[in-house]
């Protein structure tokens, strides 16, 4: 059975989507698992029982995650850079003004920015986290897990679906400590809120989320 490209670009959506705020594109993202698809439709062998899909995943992923191994570094697109330099000055001049730091809502308001953008762009400036390091000492790797895609999808999609649902301050709170990495107090910091608030926030976050998943 011939495996039609046009049919399947949604598993190259879905694997570039793991990738969005990582420093790079997402047109650059979904070029590079469209190359990925098209290596899987190549040589894929039907014969062998096994789903296109579970043959595919892997080869897309692969061919997403050479564009961070080829870069050398996650790299940062211009119009973030720029909106980062933005938000730098503006923190300088209300720190100078004000003598404390703005929280990210008055600084949305400076610059007429959504907050959203605002925290990516505050979170560009700190050092990329690997993609392949497995525990806090940076010992030891682990690709992205691909035993199971269309299990993974699927808990993609959904997971997806709550993040959408949850209000625009709860989402940040996600992104910035499951996607960025960042810690409480960083995170605090960005979305003006203390350490101690981020923390409970958080918990009630995830419960809600894990009942929502089960």
């Amino acid at each position: 059975m011939k495996v039609s490209a046009e049919e399947n670009l949604g598993l190259v959506h879905l694997c570039a989507n793991r990738f969005r705020n990582r420093g790079i594109e997402y047109e650059e993202l979904y070029s590079a698992g469209c190359v990925g698809l098209l290596k899987a439709i190549k040589v894929f062998d039907d014969t062998r029982g096994v789903k296109f899909s579970t043959y595919a995943v892997p080869v897309i992923l692969g061919e997403i995650k050479r564009l961070f191994r080829d870069g050398g570094t996650v790299r940062v697109s211009r119009s973030l850079k720029e909106l980062y330099m933005k938000v730098n000055r503006e923190k300088e001049a209300y720190v100078s003004t004000y003598g404390k730091e703005p929280t990210i809502t008055e600084l949305s308001k400076i610059l007429q920015v959504d907050e959203y953008s605002i925290s990516l762009a505050m979170s560009s400036s700190l050092p990329p986290v690997s993609l392949t390091e497995t525990d806090e000492d940076g010992g030891g790797q682990l690709d992205i897990p691909t035993a199971s895609p269309d299990t993974e999808i699927g808990n993609t999609i959904a997971l997806n679906q709550i993040l959408d649902s949850l209000d625009e301050k709860d989402r940040n709170m996600i992104i910035l400590r499951y996607y960025r990495n960042m810690t409480q107090s960083q995170t605090a910091e960005i979305l003006g809120m203390t350490q101690v608030q981020v923390s409970r926030r958080e918990k009630k976050i995830l419960a809600h989320m894990r009942e929502e998943l089960s």
